[in-house]
């Protein structure tokens, strides 16, 4: 088999000098790119003018702006005739083997995705969660561990997006990319693996395909905020309702087991109040109060998530093209 075509997409929002960074390694690749596409839903034209620097770089807009990564992936793939679309985050920088080593699992025609390793610069991650890797749980929940390196290629369920393939004709046999992920745009990228993973198709985890990812800023919030909490609970319900289906038992459980988590998380807290080691009436109500508002968030997430997940069937029910709105 002759290795397949590939292009290379970047969503970005507000992470000029991120992008610049990251297509200087994509212009060191041992393998090029037939394309580098950058959308950019930014509200300035700071990325566009980072882009106009590097010459062949095509620049799109996606103009509805903050939480949109998804839309942005499928502006980028809306044209592309190559064989596979890798995709990287703006703030992950590729060694130079990079899209070599994504394609060559590409060899076996069974393979809809493929995708590598992230790190994070965390001492002991190249070790951590070896034989987990990728996994989507039988109570619903997913494993990451995409710093960690088997040794050798592994099948998996999901990739994370910082660093992952498709191949186009695949994603194009599955209805395209979809976007019920709004917020933190978490679950996003799981969306076509697990669709995938559903028809019966095959995904990748090769660890010599190598990403150094550099974890820019949150265009809002931070990581593990509220805000970051509560979407990371609704779009964990939308991604199984609408992947896998309503009557899935992964669902099921998924469901089941956060509201035991939830409860839990309240007897943490006002044991809290019996703790010796918090000194102090403020103290202890900071850990009993905290308790309660880590189920709330969770239980309002999930209740929300099943709301969305009820309009988003309704509309794949109404159309068989994407969903990018």
């Amino acid at each position: 088999m002759t290795q397949p075509t590939a292009s290379v997409v970047i969503a970005t929002y507000r992470r000029p000098d991120h992008v610049r960074e990251c297509l200087e390694h994509l212009a060191r690749q041992t393998v090029a790119p037939v394309r580098v596409i950058v959308v950019d839903a930014s509200p300035d034209d700071q990325t566009r003018e980072v882009v106009a620097a590097f010459p062949g770089v095509e620049y799109r807009r996606n103009d509805r702006g903050i939480g949109t990564t998804a839309t942005s992936r499928g502006i980028g793939v809306s044209d592309v005739h190559e064989d596979v679309v890798a995709f990287i985050d703006d703030d992950a920088y590729a060694e130079p083997r990079w899209l070599e080593r994504l394609l060559l699992p590409y060899a076996d025609e069974r393979v809809a995705a493929v995708g590598g390793r992230a790190l994070n610069d965390r001492p002991g991650e190249e070790r951590e969660g070896i034989g987990e890797i990728g996994l989507l749980l039988p109570d619903g929940r997913l494993t990451g561990y995409f710093a960690a390196d088997p040794g050798r290629d592994v099948e998996v369920d999901h990739l994370l997006g910082a660093n992952m393939s498709v191949r186009m004709s695949a994603v194009r046999e599955l209805g395209g990319i979809r976007d019920f992920y709004p917020g933190t745009c978490l679950r996003e990228e799981t969306d076509i693996a697990l669709r995938m993973r559903r028809a019966g198709m095959k995904i990748v985890y090769t660890p010599t395909a190598v990403v150094r990812h550099v974890a820019g800023t949150y265009a809002r919030g931070r990581r593990f905020d509220t805000r970051y909490r509560y979407y990371g609970a609704r779009n964990h319900v939308v991604l199984l309702a609408t992947t896998l289906g309503f009557d899935d038992p992964h669902l099921r459980r998924y469901l089941g087991g956060m509201v035991t988590r939830a409860g839990r998380d309240v007897v943490r807290g006002l044991r809290s109040v019996r703790d010796p080691k918090r000194q102090g009436l403020r103290s202890k109500a900071r850990g009993a109060v905290g308790g309660v508002r880590r189920a709330s968030i969770d239980l309002v997430g999930t209740a929300s998530g099943v709301i969305a997940s009820v309009g988003a069937a309704s509309r794949l029910r109404r159309t068989k093209g994407p969903i990018l709105r």
